[in-house]
């Protein structure tokens, strides 16, 4: 039902006081020949202005709506590939999703799109698929919006999913948000947990919220599918059991489908002496305390000497001393090496959340009080740029003797 047949001005009883007038958050109400007047496009029936009318001249109608979930079944999983090689985060989600499915009494399904990747559908087999959605294309080969999006609405609406999972990167969020849209359903970002209430099939959906400070759940009762992103490296990867067999369905779509209103030029891959953040064993991150953008050269001197990655807090990164791309925390990538080394971080909630499952976890700050130690495994108070070269020092010398 329009706006425009829920709410309507009774002239008979309006005596144009305007109150409603200044109440309005939306600027949708003026005054014409001493009566309101709604102007429909800009209202957004939030009720404001029936609740400051004291004549009751504004009538705002309420709707009852009634949901069907009938025929919507199975968890999915949205499986990212980049140049055919499926990213660890999906093994993850069909980890996951394995359990989600089994309280939901569904099949775990996985979703692939690219170009020449049938040939990986055996891998998401073995990694507890009992069916494959595949779309092969040559225009599938670089991820981009319109294509990506408009197939998965389209499965979606043919295929009815009950949940449907993708991983919170830089194409899961930008290619579920638009999906959910079009589906009509609700979207969680950024989880670190997920379970079933099985009573009423609902996905508990956990995240951060408030900056950190609590955990929220969050549920989504009267749409289907339930979406959410989850965080990479927050679950584990789903077991291997090769030679597991599933369902393969393929599905082929014309050009319209296929069109996109973009031109793909290019990717231009940041090129990197240590290994990628998310997928290393070993991290060594520098804070504030680094003091800037030249001073990280010991950080990366110290991570390439240990064969790990380099990572930052949000203030390096929103100081330009180092891309984005190595920002650990609530607003960057979550992450959980065998070792995270933290140099000059204090340790506010944000970063934590990103790091805190880490294995061990050594603090170098010549700060005491710093929140980073109640988290540490290991804390070493003093000044990083003594601490840090004299570590890369030892660590040559004890590699170099292997």
């Amino acid at each position: 039902m329009s706006s425009d047949k829920r709410i309507k001005i009774l002239k008979e009883v309006c005596t144009g006081c305007s109150l409603c007038v200044k109440e309005c958050p939306f600027g949708a109400i003026r005054m014409e020949n001493k009566k309101a007047i709604i102007d429909y496009d800009k209202c957004n029936l939030c009720g404001a202005c029936v609740e400051a009318c004291k004549f009751n001249a504004i009538e705002l109608k309420t709707i009852e709506r009634k949901y069907t979930h009938t025929g919507y079944k199975d968890v999915w999983v949205f499986c990212e590939q980049k140049k055919g090689v499926i990213q660890s985060v999906a093994y993850e989600l069909l980890g996951e999703g394995k359990k989600l499915a089994s309280k939901l009494n569904g099949k775990l399904c996985a979703v692939l799109l690219g170009e020449n990747v049938k040939d990986r559908v055996g891998e998401l087999f073995s990694r507890g698929a009992d069916i494959v959605y595949l779309v092969d294309a040559p225009e599938l080969k670089h991820y981009q919006d319109d294509p990506y999006s408009k197939i998965l609405v389209e499965l979606v609406n043919k295929y009815k999913p009950e949940v449907l999972l993708s991983g919170a990167t830089t194409i899961g969020r930008s290619l579920i948000a638009r999906v959910a849209i079009k589906v009509n359903t609700g979207l969680t970002a950024d989880c670190t947990g997920l379970d079933i209430d099985t009573n009423e099939r609902l996905l508990l959906q956990t995240r951060p919220a408030f900056g950190g400070n609590i955990m929220a759940t969050i549920i989504t009762p009267n749409h289907r599918p339930q979406m959410a992103t989850v965080r990479h490296k927050v679950m584990k990867e789903a077991e291997m059991n090769v030679g597991k067999k599933g369902i393969l369905i393929e599905e082929k779509y014309n050009d319209e489908i296929l069109s996109t209103r973009t031109k793909f030029i290019d990717v231009v891959e940041e090129i990197e002496a240590t290994v990628n953040l998310t997928e290393a064993d070993i991290i060594v991150s520098g804070g504030r305390g680094v003091g800037g953008p030249e001073n990280f050269k010991i950080i990366k001197e110290l991570a390439l000497t240990l064969g790990g990655a380099v990572g930052a807090s949000r203030s390096a990164v929103d100081a330009d001393w180092i891309p984005y791309s190595h920002q650990v925390g609530q607003t960057g990538k979550t992450v959980c090496p065998k070792i995270y080394i933290a140099c000059g971080i204090s340790g506010q909630i944000q970063h934590l959340i990103g790091m805190q499952s880490s294995k061990i976890i050594v603090a170098i700050n010549k700060d005491p009080d710093a929140p980073i130690f109640k988290i540490a495994t290991y804390g070493i108070i003093g000044d990083l740029f003594s601490i840090v070269p004299a570590l890369t020092k030892k660590f040559k010398q004890v590699l170099k003797k292997q």
